[in-house]
């Protein structure tokens, strides 16, 4: 669906630039399936709005949802003088990270109960991308643990605030295990 007028003004009027260069403290950061942190917030945000979010704060964060939670030692301050923005920006991100220490399924558990509307959607684009970079993945174990922990915490979120963005994720999770079925994985795990 091609993105109407009003929002392509609307999106037009949001000062990305300094998100962006935030991100690029990630650059240097790996991800599991290949690649980079960085590229994974752009696809993030992507992602937003490709399901019709243009929301400023929200897309702000999306950009930098990982800063935090991948660069321990990163100056805050510089997320909190971005913008006008920058503090309703600082509080979604910290909502979406994981605390030192914290159990995964801790820390989603609590998106689940207690976050909020912006901070179930970005968490839901976040898994969507990260889902879809399963496909370069070469660790099996991985790819379940990751569908499981989707399929367990993920798609309530999902179902709760984006029909569309449950119904890719479901897509996702049943690629991924035909996959696992299809490579033999399943086979040898019954038979361990």
């Amino acid at each position: 669906m091609q993105m109407k007028d009003q929002d392509m003004l609307h999106l037009k009027g949001i000062y990305l630039a300094p998100y962006m260069q935030l991100a690029t403290a990630l650059i240097g950061k790996r991800r599991h399936s290949g690649g980079n942190m960085f590229r994974h917030q752009i696809d993030t945000m992507g992602i937003l709005i490709d399901y019709g979010y243009i929301d400023s704060v929200l897309l702000k964060a999306s950009l930098i949802h990982d800063v935090v939670e991948d660069i321990p030692e990163f100056n805050r301050n510089l997320i909190l003088e971005a913008d006008a923005e920058s503090g309703q920006v600082y509080e979604l991100v910290l909502e979406v990270t994981k605390k030192e220490g914290q159990l995964k399924s801790e820390f989603l558990k609590h998106i689940i109960e207690h976050g909020s509307t912006k901070a179930k959607v970005l968490k839901c684009a976040d898994r969507i991308s990260n889902m879809i970079s399963l496909g370069f993945v070469t660790s099996p174990e991985f790819i379940e643990r990751y569908c499981d922990e989707t399929e367990f915490f993920i798609l309530p979120i999902a179902l709760e605030v984006d029909y569309n963005m449950y119904q890719e994720l479901i897509d996702l999770i049943i690629t991924r295990r035909k996959y696992l079925e299809d490579s033999g994985y399943l086979d040898r795990k019954k038979d361990d």
